[in-house]
């Protein structure tokens, strides 16, 4: 039963949140209007993936046919063959009305969109993939004190209670610089062999791995890969967006 010092605390912070929204109010993260962090009329106008379209093998938004991104010449850029992981897919294409989500959910501190971007990726998840745990790419140490958080281990905390699953926190946290100012090349050159996973964790045999954003791949190539030498046999990737 609350206590009376519970009761006080409660009506405190319920009166600081009132003042707050009366004084700076949510606005829509895309079109700015006052009310909620991501609007309805905006969530219905995002650029949703069609997983009929896409690639089946490396999630591109429309590689059904013929995929521009995980052909043999396009891997040959990166280095590889064959994609490490075993799937992909994203919610949504990277235009500009999901850079603003990502940008005022990283830049900005609006860790609210984590619910709303966290939803949009669950539904994205196909019924065949068996992931038993999931697993995130974690910000780097600068990145993690520009922002106050970890934006990556929050989106896939809230993705894993949504999928009821538990969080893999098995990452040793990178040493690489923001990808959103490298070219191409520049971000595998960034990447490459920057991930490893922590002394003794226990690798999940079946993992979700969860990023923001799928641009070129270098990062999801990376973490699969020290995943696959840590013990994981499948691992499959989920993203909030996807460049195309």
């Amino acid at each position: 039963m609350p206590t009376a010092t519970d009761i006080i605390r409660s009506y405190a912070a319920g009166a600081a949140e009132s003042l707050a929204e009366t004084l700076w109010p949510t606005r829509c993260a895309v079109c700015d209007a006052p009310g909620d962090v991501l609007c309805v009329p905006c969530l219905r106008r995002l650029s949703y993936v069609d997983w009929w379209r896409a690639c089946p093998h490396c999630g591109a938004p429309f590689g059904s046919v013929q995929c521009s991104e995980c052909n043999p010449v396009s891997l040959a850029r990166s280095g590889r063959t064959t994609l490490p992981y075993d799937g992909n897919a994203s919610a949504v294409v990277f235009d500009e009305q999901a850079a603003r989500i990502v940008r005022t959910y990283k830049d900005q501190g609006e860790r609210r969109l984590a619910n709303s971007m966290a939803l949009l990726m669950m539904r994205a998840v196909p019924p065949a993939w068996n992931p038993n745990a999931l697993a995130f790419v974690p910000a780097s140490s600068s990145a993690r004190r520009r922002r106050g958080f970890d934006h990556g281990e929050l989106l896939a905390r809230t993705v894993a209670s949504q999928l009821e699953l538990p969080l893999a926190n098995v990452f040793v946290r990178p040493r690489t610089r923001d990808q959103r100012t490298l070219s191409r090349q520049a971000r595998w050159s960034n990447t490459k062999g920057r991930f490893e996973v922590l002394p003794g964790a226990t690798v999940p045999a079946h993992i979700l791995l969860i990023d923001d954003v799928y641009t070129t791949g270098a990062t999801l190539f990376e973490a699969t890969d020290a995943l696959r030498r840590a013990g994981a046999e499948r691992v499959w990737c989920l993203t909030f967006a996807r460049v195309w």
